[in-house]
C-alpha cells in the first residue's frame, strides 16, 4: 500500500468516526416509553411488638386548611415560624390517618376506624377498607374494634352506606361518655365547626353497634394487654391506650396530638376541634410527660406516617422523634 491509499484509508476513517459522533448528538426519540401518573406504593406498614405483628394502615389524608383556622391561642406569626423552620408547608395542614392493627395470634386488634364516606375535608380520606385488603387483612377477622373517641374521623369507618357492619365478627370499645354526647343532639354545641356531619357520623356508625360496645373506664385493661388512658377534652372521654406484648410497649395516642410540632412544641396551644381546649392541653402535657420520661414508643393518628416515633422534653414542650421504617423485613421498633 503506497503511503498517499494509507493517508486516505485514515481520512475515511477519521470522517466515519465524526459522522459516527455526530449522529449519537443528534436528538432523537426516547426509547422509554414509560406511562406518567402511576400510583404510589400500597400504604402499609408491619413491625412487630413482642410476639404481636402490628400493621398500620391507612384512612388517608386529612387536610385541615388553613393551620390558622385550626390552631388557637397562639399566634399566625409563631404558626409560620414553627411550621417554616420544620419545612412545613404553611398555608394547608394536612394530617394523616394511622390505623393500627395488633394481630396477638389469638386476637386482632383495629384502633380506630377513620372518615368513612363522610368527605367533609375531602375526597382523600376513606381508604381504611382497601388499604386493610392491600395488607392482606379480612375486616371479618378483626375481633375487636378499639375507638379513643367518637369524632368523625375515627368511628366513621364502622357502618357501610348500606347499613352493613364494615367489621361483622368484632366487638366495640368507646367511652361511654363520648357515645353519649356525640349521638346526643342536644349536647353538642350549636357552634361546634361541622356540627351536623360529627353528630350524622357518630349516630350512623355508633347507634346500629350499640349492643356490642363496651363501655371502657380509665386504668381499664380492656382486652390482654391492652389498658386504657383517659386523657380527655380533646372529646369528653378521649382516651389513648397502652399497648403490651412480649415485655415490649407501644402507645396509641390518639388525638392526644394532631401535629407532631405545633402541638408538641408549645402543647398548651389549643385546637379548634377539643371540646374542652384547656382540659386537652393539660391532658397533653400530662400525658407526653410520662411517656417522654419513660421512653415509651408512640403511634400518632395524625403525625407522619405511619406514625411512630418517641417524644422528648424540649424546653417548655416536646420534641417528636419519628422511627425509621425497616422496608426490609418486619423487625421490632
Amino acid at each position: 500500500m503506497t503511503n498517499a491509499s494509507i493517508l486516505t484509508t485514515k481520512r475515511r476513517l477519521l470522517a466515519g468516526a465524526a459522522a459516527g459522533a455526530a449522529a449519537l448528538a443528534l436528538p432523537r426519540p426516547g426509547l422509554a416509553k414509560m406511562p406518567l401518573g402511576q400510583p404510589q406504593v400500597p400504604t402499609f406498614y408491619r413491625f412487630k411488638l413482642g410476639s404481636a405483628e402490628c400493621t398500620v394502615v391507612t384512612d388517608g389524608q386529612l387536610p385541615l386548611g388553613d393551620p390558622n383556622a385550626s390552631f388557637v391561642n397562639i399566634t399566625h406569626e409563631e404558626i409560620a415560624r414553627e411550621l417554616t423552620d420544620n419545612f412545613l408547608p404553611t398555608q394547608n395542614a394536612v394530617l394523616e390517618q394511622n390505623i393500627l392493627v395488633a394481630n396477638f395470634g389469638d386476637r386482632v386488634v383495629l384502633f380506630d376506624t377513620g372518615m368513612g364516606a363522610d368527605h367533609l375535608f375531602g375526597s382523600t380520606t376513606g381508604k381504611l377498607l382497601p388499604t386493610l385488603r392491600q395488607a392482606g387483612i379480612d375486616p371479618a377477622n378483626v375481633d375487636a374494634v378499639v375507638m379513643s373517641h367518637a369524632h368523625i374521623d375515627h368511628c366513621g369507618g364502622l357502618v357501610g352506606d348500606n347499613a352493613a357492619l364494615n367489621f361483622p365478627n368484632a366487638q366495640y370499645f368507646i367511652g361511654q361518655a363520648d357515645f353519649d354526647y356525640w349521638t346526643d343532639d342536644a349536647k353538642i354545641p350549636a357552634n361546634y365547626p361541622a356540627r351536623a356531619n360529627f353528630l350524622a357520623q357518630a349516630r350512623k356508625n355508633l347507634l346500629p353497634v350499640r349492643e356490642r360496645i363496651h363501655f371502657y373506664r380509665d386504668g381499664e385493661e380492656i382486652l390482654p394487654g391492652v389498658t386504657a388512658l383517659a386523657a380527655p377534652g380533646h372529646t369528653v372521654s378521649h382516651s389513648i391506650f397502652m399497648i403490651n406484648s412480649g415485655g415490649q410497649q407501644l402507645c396509641y395516642i390518639g388525638d392526644l396530638a394532631h401535629h407532631p410540632v405545633l402541638l408538641l412544641e408549645h402543647p398548651r396551644t389549643q385546637f379548634a376541634y377539643d371540646t374542652d381546649p384547656v382540659q386537652s392541653a393539660e391532658s397533653r402535657v400530662r400525658m407526653l410527660g410520662m411517656l417522654s420520661a419513660n421512653r415509651v414508643p408512640v403511634l400518632a393518628y395524625h403525625f407522619a406516617w405511619p406514625g411512630i416515633g418517641h417524644v422528648a422534653a424540649a424546653g417548655d414542650g416536646f420534641r417528636y422523634f419519628p422511627v425509621l421504617p425497616q422496608m426490609g423485613a418486619v423487625t421490632g421498633l
